[in-house]
């Protein structure tokens, strides 16, 4: 047995963030992931996944991948470099750079590892890499593995990054990076700008669309599509994990940036292959995607009538401009509190607090999808209104 004098500074240090109202409380789902969804053995109404759309327990995904099962097995058993690479794999990386309109793509397990492949593939020590201050933890890493020289910018503020660049000296290579939607306040990237001063300075410019996938552009295409940037965005990585309701991770762009990442994108190179029911899947979602945007336009309404209730009942509901909703609550105490009442009401809906979020900006970050219908919606925020008053967060 381990002595505790070995971990006794982690006990000090899990005490420490409950006493602060930040120790994470895990929740476990025992349904399929849906509008609905089982937890502590009661059906809730799910307003806290990133499914945006309602695929991960859609019928046709699930058959898609029982037929894959049945021809390819399930594990590709190896890297991709070595026996892992199947069929399913280029078929969904061609069909992907078709419905990105994008030269190549190159698929990973996560968006999370297409994140630590790409940015250490293409930057290096001597190069320098500008990231908005509010990026994704997994560009935060990718640019630590990188060893690049990191500047960060104020968040979403193209001056900030135009004063930082001009004063930046001393470099190799460079590259702008930014969500394209920022997953906690629901706000998108100013990408033209960005891609009008990456271009007047002759820097790669590189977009998280996580968050974008399924959400923005025509038919769910993304960020790039939504601002018509196609071939003026460097790299584009997104996940199949949100909005396509799968998982795996992929990146877009020119071939010869592709081609690089394959040769030097570590989670790619010494890491299995994605499953042949999750590829599968995933190619099912885009067909669905290219089929019709209904699910797409269902997710927005949904979303409006949310954003709009909850702040016409006084809720403070921030400035998304996506169906990213966080009802902000200020401290992580009152977020936990709010959200266990919530799930005593019967609507699942998770406080966030630091260190996803800074100190003081807790919140309830509200997920709604294209699956739920309006009488979900409608039960979900009268439990909002009544715990809001009924803890003085709203009158």
């Amino acid at each position: 047995m381990i002595p505790s004098t070995r971990t006794a500074w982690i006990e000090t240090e899990l005490e420490s963030l409950r006493s602060q109202g930040l120790l994470a409380n895990i929740r476990t789902v025992e349904s399929p992931m849906d509008a609905h969804i089982v937890i502590d053995g009661r059906r809730v109404i799910n307003l806290c996944a990133n499914n945006y759309l309602g695929l991960a327990n859609h019928p046709r995904l699930k058959e898609a991948a029982k037929r894959a099962i049945d021809t390819y097995g399930i594990g590709p058993g190896a890297v991709r470099t070595i026996a892992g690479t199947m069929k399913l794999h280029l078929d969904l990386e061609r069909r992907l750079a078709e419905f990105k309109h994008a030269e190549a793509v190159i698929s990973l397990q996560s968006g999370f590892a297409a994140n630590l492949a790409t940015i250490p593939a293409l930057m290096g020590r001597g190069d320098v890499i500008f990231s908005d201050e509010l990026n994704h933890a997994s560009i935060i890493d990718g640019c630590r593995l990188s060893r690049a020289t990191i500047v960060s910018f104020a968040h979403a503020d193209v001056d900030d990054l135009r004063r930082k660049i001009a004063e930046t000296t001393g470099y190799n290579r460079r590259l702008i990076v930014t969500d394209g939607v920022f997953s906690m306040d629901g706000d998108i990237a100013p990408l033209p700008a960005l891609q009008a001063l990456a271009e007047e300075h002759d820097i790669l410019l590189m977009v998280d669309d996580a968050h974008g996938e399924g959400v923005l552009g025509k038919g769910g295409r993304g960020i790039v599509d939504h601002f018509g940037l196609h071939g003026k965005v460097d790299i584009e990585v997104g996940t199949m994990s949100k909005a396509f309701g799968v998982v795996g991770g992929m990146v877009a762009g020119p071939k010869v940036i592709i081609d690089w990442i394959r040769q030097r994108g570590r989670p790619f190179l010494f890491s299995s292959a994605a499953t042949v029911p999750d590829v599968a899947a995933c190619l099912e979602a885009i067909d669905l995607l290219e089929e019709s945007d209904e699910l797409v336009q269902r997710l927005w309404a949904n979303a409006e009538l949310v954003k709009h209730e909850l702040a016409n009942m006084g809720f403070d509901v921030g400035h998304s401009a996506t169906p990213i909703v966080p009802v902000m609550l200020g401290e992580a105490p009152l977020a936990q509190v709010f959200s266990k009442a919530l799930l005593e009401a019967g609507v699942f809906a998770m406080a966030i607090g630091f260190p996803t979020v800074a100190r003081g900006k807790a919140r309830i970050r509200v997920m709604n999808s294209a699956a739920h219908t309006p009488a979900d919606l409608e039960q979900a925020l009268a439990a909002f209104e009544k715990i809001g008053r009924q803890m003085g967060v709203i009158e």
